[in-house]
């Protein structure tokens, strides 16, 4: 009992201290002085809001950049009215009115997007916004219309040039589609469904598209939201230089995430050939050729990863002129292999007439080198129609 007491004074003793301790760690503190909000009238209005510490992540000077030099485009078109198909039936004929006038017509209205290229006023858009447009109607950023006039048109690449007579324009930057690489952000500024001018924003998603759409094409595709309306709009770069013209969705119902602009580089000279000489001035040979498959590849032995084999000759062309026959497999031009036929047509497309163009084909299991005179490809109307000229008849749309 005594051993007890004496171990029960420590114990107690002890407990004491640490329940002092405990409460002395654990109090709550004063809450002190607080800092005082300050009231509306003290910020002294929007100036004094303090800004963010973080540097704040925003493609805001990009599009500062490039929005002024985006327009709205708009036309109207006179199409026939329709006749009811009891027009004719004579069992109805009494109940319209047979008088002499002229057939009735409608108006129909559609919308795209463009973009100032030159303070002269020109503008590029697609081939497909303005064809056949009685009036075509350009609303500036800055809120000004102007009628405007087409210069001229290109359907083999879905381009066309306007030109609008209005002072203090401001251009855009133009960039390097060249340079565009897979996974580069992107900003696609347009009129989708006309709601006004919209920025969506994305990445690069590959280069060197081609989807059959026109004669000539070297598409980026974007996951950039591309609508209705975005049709002939900028895609710019992160530094608001233009890049590409927004031409094609995939699909209107299944291609989320998949559009396609024509890069820069073609607009630039779609648009330099149609102000200096009226027309697109491309290189041409005078073949139309079809892509060999693997198997083809193989029996031929054909070391590159694709050839073309030439199936027409056109007579009196460069091509014939030079010595290339029907049959012939084209494995390289000037010293690069052949890629596909897309690549090679824009490749031979790009030449400018009179170039020297090296070719090596193989012929009956023969390498041989054939150097031809590139030639001038015969004018297409805004129709897409191929205009023969005079020593040689037109071409499909496809060969080079």
């Amino acid at each position: 009992m005594r051993l007890v007491r004496f171990l029960a004074w420590p114990i107690v003793a002890g407990l004491a201290i640490a329940a002092v301790v405990l409460w002395r760690e654990f109090r709550p503190l004063s809450p002190g002085p607080q800092p005082t909000t300050p009231r509306p009238e003290m910020l002294g209005g929007p100036a004094a809001v303090q800004p963010f510490a973080e540097e704040r992540v925003s493609y805001a000077s990009a599009v500062q950049r490039a929005a002024p030099s985006v327009v709205n485009i708009y036309t109207r078109k006179l199409a026939p009215q329709q006749r009811s198909p009891l027009h004719n039936d004579p069992a109805f004929r009494r109940y319209f009115d047979q008088s002499a006038r002229p057939q009735q017509q409608r108006m129909e209205n559609s919308l795209g997007s463009g973009v100032i290229v030159s303070s002269e006023g020109y503008i590029l858009t697609n081939h497909h916004v303005v064809a056949n447009a009685d009036e075509i109607i350009v609303l500036l950023a800055d809120g000004r219309e102007a009628e405007a006039q087409v210069v001229g048109s290109d359907p083999e690449t879905d381009l066309a040039v306007l030109h609008i007579a209005v002072k203090d324009l401001s251009p855009i930057p133009i960039g390097n589609s060249s340079q565009a690489r897979v996974g580069d952000v992107v900003l696609a500024i347009g009129n989708p469904y006309g709601l006004g001018q919209s920025v969506s924003q994305g990445i690069v998603s590959a280069t060197g598209r081609g989807l059959g759409l026109n004669t000539f094409e070297n598409f980026l595709q974007t996951d950039a939201a591309i609508n209705r309306g975005n049709s002939g709009g900028a895609l710019i770069d992160a530094y608001g230089n233009l890049i590409g013209i927004n031409t094609a969705i995939l699909d209107e119902t299944s291609s989320q995430g998949i559009s396609f602009a024509i890069p820069v580089k073609t607009a630039i000279k779609v648009l330099e050939d149609i102000v200096r000489e009226g027309h697109v001035v491309r290189g041409w040979l005078g073949v139309q050729v079809q892509q060999l498959v693997a198997s083809a590849l193989r029996e031929g032995g054909v070391v590159p990863p694709a050839a073309l084999i030439i199936i027409e000759v056109q007579p009196g062309s460069p091509a014939a002129t030079s010595g290339l026959r029907s049959g012939d497999i084209v494995t390289h031009i000037n010293g690069d292999p052949v890629l596909d036929g897309v690549h090679s047509t824009n490749l031979i497309a790009d030449l400018k007439p009179g170039d020297s163009v090296n070719l090596r084909v193989l012929r009956d299991r023969q390498t041989l080198t054939i150097n031809a005179i590139v030639g001038v490809r015969p004018a297409v109307t805004a129709a897409g129609i191929p205009v023969p000229q005079s020593g040689a008849r037109s071409e499909s749309p496809s060969p080079p």
